[in-house]
């Protein structure tokens, strides 16, 4: 007997079967195969089987401690791998995660680098020697890579029933992407600007960028009271913080007081990279891809021309929270 003829002769059946109708006639009446006719009567007589409920595996006080023990040394780990660990079998996947629920979360691996004492040590050093600083006289800067489908899991959000998930652009080979850098200070964003494609910022080409965006556009119509009192902020990759690059800044005035020290694995002190999320959310939204590198810097500039200025001056004004923040942390992380 079909599915949909099933279901619509099924009250047939039984209103025939309440009269006294044999599964023969029955089957006569509706011109169906006498024992489809038979087999749907002795199922319905049947009734539904009940469920039969299997013995759950008792975990004892000492095998709890056991598996609390082995959640704190295996972070990441699944269910069966912490039980696996810990000798204990015959536990089914809902009554280890019931278990764990009570001891442990579920968490994605954290993205940010691992802070150890010395780096600590460093944060609250740093927090300490700028807690007085006027932050609208810092030039905050920072690279970002940007490419053409963006982070991975970001494409979510709700789709109407009735209606499936589009299915996301693949590559083959990738697709490559665009580094970008800018900076912002007070409530002013300079740039972004393209780095080359195919260019790999050492401190030789990191300079020449400088000198050909930052220095040439922007910072030589400047006047000299600015140049004087500004501050400018890089975080301590290779080529920014090498003897070539801090000589070749020096030539330009910006030298000791003027070149802000950065604590060691601090992304989250940066005002700036906050602007980047901005940006980000932004070109990537509803699961946005791009087809050429240019099309996706075009995003980006004009993600950044929407961002205003009074965004900006939020993120730099949050400079002083953030150093008391480093302080009441004794140096952890803050969050962004």
């Amino acid at each position: 007997m079909g599915q949909k003829k099933d279901l619509t002769e099924k009250s047939k059946i039984v209103s025939y079967l309440a009269e006294g109708c044999s599964s023969l006639k029955i089957a006569k009446l509706l011109k169906r195969d006498h024992r489809t006719i038979k087999r749907f009567i002795q199922n319905s007589q049947q009734g539904r089987k009940k469920r039969v409920e299997k013995p759950r595996r008792k975990i004892t006080a000492h095998e709890l401690r056991k598996v609390k023990r082995a959640a704190a040394k295996m972070p990441l780990a699944t269910s069966l791998a912490i039980f696996q660990s810990c000798n204990i079998t015959g536990v089914p996947k809902s009554t280890r995660c019931a278990i764990l629920r009570d001891m442990a979360k579920v968490r994605k691996a954290e993205r940010r680098p691992p802070l150890n004492k010395t780096h600590k040590l460093k944060r609250q050093d740093w927090a300490k020697k700028y807690l007085k600083t006027d932050f609208s006289k810092v030039l905050w800067t920072d690279e970002m890579r940007v490419s053409l489908d963006g982070p991975d899991g970001w494409a979510r959000g709700w789709i109407g029933k009735g209606q499936r998930a589009p299915v996301p652009l693949r590559r083959q080979q990738g697709g490559g992407g665009v580094l970008v850098w800018a900076d912002i200070i007070k409530d002013e964003l300079v740039g972004p600007f393209r780095v080359e494609d195919g260019v790999k910022l050492n401190s030789q080409s990191y300079c020449q960028f400088l000198e050909d965006t930052f220095f040439k556009q922007w910072y030589r119509k400047k006047s000299a009271s600015f140049k004087k009192n500004m501050i400018f902020m890089q975080d301590n990759a290779p080529s920014h913080t090498s003897k070539y690059s801090t000589a070749w800044l020096a030539r330009k005035g910006i030298k000791e007081e003027k070149l802000m020290t950065w604590p060691p694995c601090s992304p989250d002190l940066n005002p700036i990279e906050n602007l980047w999320s901005i940006i980000k959310c932004e070109i990537y939204k509803e699961g946005k891809q791009y087809t050429s590198l240019n099309s996706v810097w075009e995003a980006v500039v004009a993600a950044a021309r929407n961002v205003d200025g009074e965004q900006i001056k939020t993120l730099t004004e949050s400079m002083d929270g953030r150093l008391l923040s480093v302080l009441a942390k004794k140096g952890g992380y803050i969050g962004r």
